[in-house]
């Protein structure tokens, strides 16, 4: 079944990750899991101290090549009756001044536990959501 956009909101809200599709500047797509924090009609992401070996990360060149993103979260069991995803299509900016990136981190850390011991240093990526979607097995799942 269809969902509304605002089941659509509600459900990718409700889950601890996501995953962030991007283009590479060759074409390619390049998809990545995140956690982040939805606003309204804004989701942020940031770039956190788990191990990497950049903080340029691909993502952060995909956007600043082109900021058309999607991301999708879901909800998978075994009884299939209870199977959903949604999806957020929007354009994506890079937050890297430290007074831009203040409300998000603060977003972010209201939902991680990590955050708050160890606040992402970023940047952050601000997407501005253009069109909320969704599937769902059934109404009540």
């Amino acid at each position: 079944m269809r969902m509304t956009a605002q089941d659509a909101r509600r459900r990718f809200a409700s889950v601890h990750v996501a995953r962030l599709a991007t283009i590479t500047p060759a074409g390619r797509p390049h998809v990545v899991p995140i956690t982040f924090a939805v606003d309204g009609e804004l989701i942020y992401t940031a770039v956190d101290a788990k191990p990497k070996s950049t903080t340029d990360l691909q993502r952060l060149r995909n956007l600043r090549a082109s900021p058309q993103v999607a991301l999708l979260a879901d909800h998978y069991s075994s009884d299939w009756s209870e199977l959903w995803w949604a999806r957020a299509d929007g354009q994506a900016a890079v937050l890297d001044q430290p007074g831009a990136m203040l409300e998000p981190i603060r977003l972010l850390a209201q939902r991680y536990a990590q955050y708050r011991l160890h606040p992402p240093g970023g940047p952050v990526i601000a997407i501005t959501v253009r069109r909320w979607s969704g599937w769902c097995a059934s109404p009540a799942s």
